[in-house]
């Protein structure tokens, strides 16, 4: 069986990743840095999106690289040495911010933001090139090692294990960025297995917030509920 049709454990998440990378850098690229106000609201931004990125990666080395080191040792070799080359570039990424917000002077912190922007633009295509490498070599080794209810029982776990805080911002990447179909699934799997707060939480929380009133609005009636007002 190909795996395009079997499960895919990176899927969501990382379409959502790739969309909030190039909305940040569209950001850090657009910004008046000689703005004092605007620099603080945009490097705050930038400090939310990393720690997201970063917290991704601490999910992966937690329950899917063990998983296939579990089966089999040395899967996940490659990928963890991936993720050490990310963490030096999350250090040189907090180094550059810290001095976007020690510059006192209008020029001096547009110049170093130009720093900025162009360090997270190689951070960005070097996430993107290592989240092509899990969808397709490492995804290969997992669909190899387990079957499509074990993955979801390793995604299960790991979704399991977050804050409701963390996991509604994960939400709120992932909604906008996949297609009607997998949002649409993604919800329904939410409503037909957790209470109803749960998905009222994630509508009101992470959909509405992130989708276009169209969007949201097939949405809500594809599930079988309200339309919004």
């Amino acid at each position: 069986m190909s795996i395009s049709t079997r499960y895919d454990i990176y899927r969501a998440v990382h379409k959502g990743l790739r969309l909030a990378h190039g909305r940040m850098l569209a950001r850090l690229g657009n910004a008046d840095f000689a703005d004092a106000a605007e620099a603080a609201a945009v490097l705050a931004e930038l400090d939310r999106h990393l720690m997201l990125a970063a917290s991704h990666l601490r999910h992966e080395e937690d329950f899917i690289h063990p998983a296939l080191e579990g089966r089999a040792p040395g899967a996940a070799a490659a990928l963890e040495e991936q993720h050490r080359h990310h963490g030096a570039r999350f250090g040189e990424l907090a180094a550059l911010i810290a001095a976007v917000r020690g510059a006192t002077a209008a020029a001096a912190r547009a110049a170093a933001a130009h720093d900025l922007y162009l360090a997270f633009a190689i951070f960005m295509a070097e996430d993107f090139a290592h989240m092509n490498e899990e969808e397709t070599a490492a995804r290969a080794r997992l669909c190899a090692l387990f079957t499509d209810a074990e993955q979801m029982a390793i995604e299960g776990a790991l979704v399991g294990s977050l804050p409701p805080e963390e996991n509604m911002a994960f939400m709120g990447l992932m909604l906008p960025a996949i297609a009607p179909a997998e949002r649409l699934a993604m919800l329904a799997g939410i409503r037909d297995t957790a209470p109803r707060e749960v998905l009222d939480a994630v509508i009101e929380h992470a959909a509405r917030p992130s989708l276009p009133p169209r969007e949201f609005n097939v949405l809500l009636q594809d599930l079988g509920l309200a339309l919004a007002a």
